[in-house]
């Protein structure tokens, strides 16, 4: 039988991603409030097709949830601007949402033994497989929700405590010169975290905390922006073409005063809370003024494995190498999830940010972006 409490993670998932758009109305699960991002409402479709399609489709031949649905929820099939109008109406879609959730939690409480001896199942993985999916999207739909609040940005909120800038001073720890062992553990591991390895490091100072607001602030007016020796010759090019000044939910009140905008609205920004909205390039010039680097993800991975860093789920940090396959990885359990993106125009981010569900905060967890992206709650640490 499949783990009870394991299923109680997989409801709290549902409930935790239907629950983000319960009050909105149909407009707002129908609009792309940002073009990297689809809208709510197909989220929350998309998760419960992906549910569907694995426990129904492919484990019991069953495609009387899916096939009509197939083409809207699979990703490459309908582009990003198309799906909004293409949702049902916001009754239909969570009347269908919370039927096929009901229906597959009772499919694995009591199992068929067709479910029970399928490979997918085997230590219930499809089981955290789905929890996992649910978790990450869960993050994204707060992502398209504080771009929503970034859209109806007040204009009258003031300050009245601002953040100060701070030069950097990290307080570091030293990694020896070593073999380290990173990677993932079946059955919760996703394919791109296996198999595990053995990382063989020179010795380096990491930063036990990630950058702060006000450390940021200093970078910013240091001239940071303006300095072209600081950026990457491709980071200085986005900066140029996107004259980005600030990260990306910062506003500053009439009185030029930053503050911040969240999925709920506008807030006071804290200068020792852990920095968040910026990009790779943005990481980088930051990590040269400050006389660092990024780290390589072996060696935040290394440094969390031995409890060294703090605050790792506050925001992601830019890693400096490309995401890749690790030597002898599989693609699993389809080789969409992974495999297209070893394209080196994707990035490794490790840790998590305050969205960021326990699932899915393990040492071993590779998030991966294009390096121009800013609103996926990022921000960096420094090694030396």
């Amino acid at each position: 039988m499949i783990d009870t409490a394991l299923l109680g993670e997989l409801q709290t998932a549902q409930d935790l991603v239907t629950g983000l758009v319960e009050d909105l109305d149909d407009a707002s699960l129908r609009q792309q409030y940002h073009p990297e991002l689809s809208p709510l409402g197909w989220h929350l479709g998309h998760c419960t097709f992906t549910e569907c399609y694995w426990l129904q489709e492919i484990i019991q031949g069953d495609d009387r949830f899916t096939a009509a649905v197939a083409e809207l929820y699979t990703p490459p099939q309908v582009p990003k601007p198309e799906r909004g109008a293409r949702l049902p109406v916001r009754e239909t879609l969570l009347q269908w949402v919370q039927g096929l959730q009901s229906i597959n939690l009772e499919t694995l409480a009591e199992p068929p033994t067709v479910l029970l001896e399928h490979p997918l199942l085997q230590d219930d993985y499809l089981v955290h497989f789905l929890i996992q999916h649910y978790s990450q999207h869960f993050e994204t739909m707060v992502m398209v929700l504080t771009q929503r609040a970034l859209v109806a940005d007040p204009v009258d909120f003031q300050v009245r405590e601002p953040i100060t800038p701070a030069a950097p001073q990290p307080d570091t720890c030293t990694m020896v010169a070593g073999h380290y062992r990173v990677g993932g553990q079946a059955p919760a591991a996703y394919d791109n975290e296996l198999p595990p390895q053995q990382a063989d490091l020179g010795p380096y100072r990491i930063a036990r905390h990630p950058v702060t607001n006000s450390e940021y602030l200093a970078f910013m007016e240091d001239g940071g922006y303006l300095s072209q020796s600081l950026w990457t010759e491709h980071g200085w090019h986005w900066q140029r073409q996107q004259d980005v000044q600030c990260p990306v939910h910062w506003r500053s009140d009439p009185a030029g005063r930053w503050y911040g905008i969240g999925n709920r609205g506008p807030y006071a920004l804290t200068g020792n809370d852990v920095l968040h909205g910026i990009s790779r390039f943005e990481a980088q010039a930051f990590a040269s003024w400050a006389g660092g680097r990024l780290p390589h993800e072996h060696q935040w991975e290394a440094a969390c494995r031995l409890q060294l860093l703090e605050q790792t789920g506050r925001a992601w940090e830019w890693c400096d190498n490309s995401f890749y396959p690790y030597a002898g990885f599989k693609p699993f359990p389809y080789a969409e999830y992974s495999t297209p993106w070893f394209d080196n125009g994707h990035y490794s981010l490790r840790g998590g940010s305050l969205y960021t569900r326990p699932a899915i905060r393990r040492p071993s967890f590779r998030n991966f972006y294009q390096p121009q992206m800013r609103h996926i709650f990022a921000g960096l640490r420094l090694v030396f």
